[in-house]
């Protein structure tokens, strides 16, 4: 079924989140029969958005393939704080590959199944942005090109936080990172450096691709799960933040990925075969102070005085993201929501 956006009542109702909703609707985190693969005992800091977005990518594709599935990770944070040896949080078959060839491992496995005649069982590589960005681009890129049956999924939040917030090929212009300091003429990350993969996804017209954050859990289970309805070459983008390594309240990590979204810096879509299909329109548009406020990497765009020339360099290229994906348009004014082609017409409010 398409995804539909859900009216939860609030002020003056004694009702609550999903007690309004039939049982099929309700989200995969909701349901007493959720796997758990990623499970407690992990060493994920305080509000880590990688591991909320793991545990909930990975238990919709549970569900999606009744429990068939493997997954392969890349080295990374997401590696290293769940499978400390001799432990694992992981209930699930998962294989660690090297930093830079998950997709290549993960194409070796699906293979394995279909030399073994075992269609039911599906694949999911999964790694951060350095493993998948930077050092396994090229394997990436091998395994769009023969459109594998992979789904590769990449938890992105900005930089090599494992191993002591490094720029990545995903952090964005004007950040704080241990190898862009906040000095110089132009402090923080240089603009124009950096890849889109989504977008370098989509140019492989793979079957399906998408962008989705931790901050719309409903939104993120259902593209894992449609990801699941496709076979050959399949690419989830979502957006992690990192409290250490972004410097923002581990409170508030699902506040920032809000916000990241409702400015406009990080679209949320879905492609298939190149092609944009859905946007995930915004509900309440921000200026993108409002998102780089929350985040002491990009405190030197606001002290000791303001730089307003790079904060409107920003500021336009969220406006550009707005206006590529049509993230502002179609209003229903009676309503106040947004309709996109592809979607069913969201709730009025949440």
């Amino acid at each position: 079924m398409p995804y539909e956006r859900i009216k939860f009542y609030q002020t003056g109702s004694f009702a609550a989140g999903n007690r309004l909703l039939d049982p099929e609707l309700r989200s995969v985190q909701s349901l007493p029969q959720r796997s758990n693969t990623l499970t407690c005992g992990h060493r994920a800091c305080q509000g880590c958005g990688e591991a909320l977005g793991a545990r909930y990518a990975l238990d919709a594709v549970m569900r999606a393939t009744e429990g068939k599935m493997i997954a392969v990770n890349a080295t990374g944070c997401l590696e290293v704080f769940s499978t400390p040896f001799p432990e694992t949080s992981w209930q699930v078959a998962w294989l660690h590959s090297l930093f830079g060839n998950a997709p290549a491992v993960a194409s070796g496995v699906a293979a394995a199944l279909r030399a073994k005649g075992r269609t039911d069982i599906r694949v999911v590589g999964q790694g951060g942005d350095g493993g998948t960005v930077d050092i396994g681009m090229a394997c990436l890129s091998g395994m769009f090109e023969r459109n594998d049956d992979v789904l590769y999924i990449c938890y992105d939040n900005q930089a090599y936080m494992n191993t002591g917030v490094q720029r990545s090929g995903a952090t964005p212009p004007a950040a704080r990172t241990a190898t862009t300091p906040a000095v110089g003429e132009e402090p923080g990350n240089t603009f124009g450096q950096g890849k889109n993969v989504p977008l370098i996804a989509m140019a492989h017209e793979i079957p399906y691709v998408a962008t989705a954050t931790v901050a719309d859990l409903r939104d993120l289970e259902y593209k894992a799960a449609r990801a699941m309805g496709f076979r050959g070459a399949r690419y989830l983008h979502i957006l992690v933040p990192c409290p250490l390594g972004w410097g923002s309240a581990p409170a508030d990590t699902i506040k920032v990925a809000r916000l990241a979204a409702e400015s406009g810096l990080f679209p949320v879509f879905e492609a298939e075969g190149g092609e944009v299909v859905s946007a995930t329109p915004i509900r309440r548009r921000v200026p993108v102070t409002d998102y780089l406020r929350t985040q002491a990497r990009y405190a030197h765009l606001f002290r000791p005085a303001e730089r307003t020339e790079v904060i409107a360099r920003i500021q336009a290229s969220a406006d550009r993201n707005i206006a590529r994906f049509g993230l502002l348009e179609n209003h229903d004014s009676e309503r106040g929501v947004v309709t996109v082609p592809g979607q069913a017409h969201p709730a009025e409010g949440r």
